[in-house]
């Protein structure tokens, strides 16, 4: 198995999967430290040893937060996709289900501070469809393949085709509706009294041979 040095994200990724799971909220990535509430993860944010950590991250800090960010977002892209597919789902549920794997990173190791903050992003970006209903936020994984990407849009030009025809035919019903009533006005027929023809009959006065 490869080992990672000391200090890369893939090391300190690998000891939080040792640790197995842990509570998120008071989790120090940086340190490795899991703190039970509120009060000792602040606490452990004023130690000497946390300070030292600081130190010794400050200039890479940057990095360290990308490289997180970007595993966070491929696991739960990965998750989301694997699991919903295209469909519309609850992005806390998804949330959820990621948590829940022995070898996820925590969020509080990357640049988004909430869930919502994250799912905001994605839509942002373009990687999600999202939207915000009365239960919460939802996600749409957008799948980028070139193959579904091409079957996509032959559907789509199928579907505009489609429609186009049976709105030429709608026109063309409509033309001749409009075209019969306008013939119904102009049909005026004129009637004339029937005269009974008079021949073979004399006339007074004549004699006939």
């Amino acid at each position: 198995m490869e080992k990672h040095e000391v200090g890369t994200p893939k090391y300190i990724a690998n000891k939080i999967k040792a640790k197995g799971l842990q509570e998120l909220r008071w989790y120090c990535q940086m340190c490795q430290k899991q703190c039970h509430d509120e009060k000792g993860f602040r606490c452990h944010m004023t130690s000497e040893s946390h300070q030292r950590q600081l130190l010794l991250f400050a200039d890479n800090a940057d990095r360290y937060i990308n490289n997180f960010s970007k595993e966070f977002e491929s696991g739960y892209l990965e998750l989301l996709e694997r699991q919903f597919g295209t469909k519309r789902v609850r992005a806390n549920r998804v949330y959820q289900d990621y948590i829940s794997e022995r070898d996820h990173l925590h969020m509080n190791s990357t640049q988004w501070e909430t869930l919502t903050d994250f799912v905001k992003w994605l839509g942002r970006k373009g990687k999600c469809k999202v939207d915000e209903a009365e239960e919460g936020w939802y996600v749409q994984y957008i799948d980028r393949d070139p193959e579904t990407i091409a079957m996509q849009e032959a559907v789509s030009r199928k579907e505009k085709i489609d429609r186009d025809d049976q709105e030429m035919m709608m026109a063309f019903i409509g033309k001749q509706i409009e075209k019969g009533k306008e013939c119904s006005k102009n049909d005026t027929r004129v009637f004339t009294e029937f005269v009974q023809p008079t021949q073979g009959i004399g006339r007074p006065g004549c004699c006939i041979a």
